[in-house]
């Protein structure tokens, strides 16, 4: 009797270990792969193996971590077997990322090489924000709702900092953060799943990759927003806790209207692992949102015979193929882009390809469909920021990935899965060489632009609160104190000012004054300054 209880009782520690992870387990860190519904983790199953050989009456899901299940595993936290320094570490990793991306950003508007236009228009919709009213950009029209043109009522969260700090500088600081915070879920996921060494790694391969320095090379967008809470839905999944997936995820339907699909795709992620009633439902909600916010939300605030977003899937001109046939076509188009294949490589290089092991790798495929289907070629290829909601997406797919490959039972596989996160990081340092990352050791990026004596002349000359139809040149150093209309789009306002920065770009922009008075017919303007290649004129009374 004595013997018999005693063999239970080491049975129920072993039971113990597999469910904690532990010896005969997932491994040190706790936790095993993504696993697609009803496949078991090997390592788990072989320790319930030897249990049930020595013990009666044992259910074997009694033994299996439940990521295949609506119900969500318990789990120990993260912190229960990690020293304080390596709890800390991906919140510092993330700090020393932002000071960086926040000097590449205010370095290249302090040397005036910013682009300008987009800074400008998401400064006027949040700075409208900041005084509590509607998230007007005269840059696209006077009177222009933003809502009608994206559907990003998310980028509110910045108003409050914008109302403390009225600059463009607080924008390209607050998406600095944002960005750098993703860092701390994927650093924090990596450890977990595979090892200290390798889960810094991936972070900082993850916060060196190209479409993070892309983006920040290039005014401020709304999708920053999108990759902290990409990467702490991606964290989520991982570890099995469903409703803290949806809580991550759902939100990015606030912050551009195509981001409706990735949610409606995690939903179909969950459904492949077996956690099918939180899967449906974010499904549903992902498309559900998607719907209504390009159907109903921006064409009530899209201006009347304005173009609808879905108007960049139209067939390029001179053709008639309808939009099933592009489709089928897509992946033909694509190999045979350069922009669209080297995208697509790009993507999957900076994971050392393991990416391709996990069912996460679903994600990119509604913004990659998209962007390929478009008529702007600029979606097509890694420049701006198009590349920047994919970044936590395939690091993600990277940590699952890996996790998988290193239970292949094909050696090889198991192998490179191993070397795999440092292979990342090479990717991800040389990639640097052809990237802003470069710029950071090199001075010229700290020095004023030769242009700026003159630009802080003109600008001295224009009164707080005053209307200026511009080009876009100097946009962002005006969007914050006066009322900015791009050239062309300022009707019916007649402005006061008339600033060109670049006279070259249209020859009737050579005499700056009949310029002005061309764009607004029956009105008198005259020069006031003419200066290092910008031309001010101001308005008759």
């Amino acid at each position: 009797m004595r013997r018999h209880l005693g063999r239970r009782v080491r049975a129920g520690w072993a039971l113990c270990r597999v469910r904690r992870g532990g010896p005969g387990g997932a491994g040190r860190h706790g936790a095993s792969p993504l696993r697609l519904a009803g496949q078991p983790d090997p390592a788990n199953q072989r320790a319930f193996d030897h249990v049930v050989g020595n013990t009666r009456g044992v259910d074997q899901a009694e033994t299996m971590i439940g990521e295949s299940a609506d119900t969500e595993p318990a789990r120990r936290p993260l912190s229960a077997d990690r020293p304080t320094w390596e709890r800390a570490l991906p919140w510092g990793m993330a700090a020393l990322f932002a000071v960086v991306y926040a000097t590449i950003s205010v370095a290249r508007y302090n040397r005036l090489a910013t682009a300008s236009f987009d800074l400008g228009i998401f400064e006027q919709a949040i700075r409208h924000y900041s005084q509590l009213q509607a998230p007007i950009v005269d840059l696209e029209g006077a009177g222009h709702n933003f809502l009608g043109d994206h559907w990003n009522p998310a980028i509110a969260v910045f108003a409050p900092f914008y109302r403390l700090f009225p600059t463009p500088v607080t924008l390209l600081v607050g998406q600095a953060l944002a960005i750098a915070l993703g860092v701390v879920p994927i650093t924090r996921a990596g450890m977990r799943y595979l090892g200290r060494w390798s889960g810094i790694a991936v972070g900082l391969a993850f916060g060196l990759s190209y479409g993070i320095q892309a983006a920040v090379d290039f005014d401020f967008h709304e999708v920053c927003l999108a990759v902290p809470l990409l990467a702490f839905a991606l964290e989520a999944l991982l570890a099995g806790r469903w409703k803290a997936v949806v809580a991550w995820a759902a939100p990015l339907v606030l912050v551009k209207e195509d981001l409706g699909l990735t949610v409606a795709a995690i939903g179909v992620v969950l459904v492949l692992i077996g956690a099918r009633r939180w899967g449906l439902g974010l499904a549903a909600f992902g498309l559900a949102s998607f719907v209504l916010t390009v159907k109903v939300l921006m064409p009530l605030f899209s201006p009347v015979g304005g173009d609808s977003r879905l108007s960049v899937l139209a067939a390029p001109p001179g053709t008639t193929d309808s939009l099933p046939h592009r489709l089928l076509m897509l992946p033909i188009d694509v190999v045979t882009s350069a922009p669209g294949a080297t995208t697509v490589l790009l993507l999957l290089g900076v994971t050392a390809f393991l990416a391709t092991q996990s069912p996460l790798l679903i994600l990119v495929v509604p913004t990659l469909v998209w962007r390929f289907l478009s008529t702007n070629q600029n979606f097509w290829g890694q420049s701006y920021h198009y590349d920047l909601v994919l970044m936590p997406i395939v690091f993600g797919a990277l940590i699952d990935g890996a996790l998988r490959a290193r239970r292949d039972s094909w050696r090889p596989l198991a192998g490179y899965a191993r070397a795999a996160p440092a292979l990342a990081l090479v990717v991800g340092l040389v990639l640097c060489a052809r990237y802003p990352f470069k710029d950071l050791v090199n001075p010229a990026t700290y020095r004023p632009s030769p242009r700026a004596q003159s630009a802080d002349r003109v600008l001295a000359q224009i009164p707080d609160g005053s209307t200026i139809e511009t080009d876009i040149g100097l946009i962002a150093r005006l969007t914050h104190r006066t009322q900015v209309f791009f050239v062309g789009k300022a009707s019916p306002v007649v402005p006061k000012f008339v600033l060109i920065s670049y006279t070259g770009q249209d020859s009737l922009m050579l005499d700056p004054v009949k310029y002005a008075e061309a764009l607004h017919p029956g009105v008198r303007y005259v020069l006031l300054e003419d200066i290092g290649g910008y031309t001010l004129v101001r308005r008759l009374p």
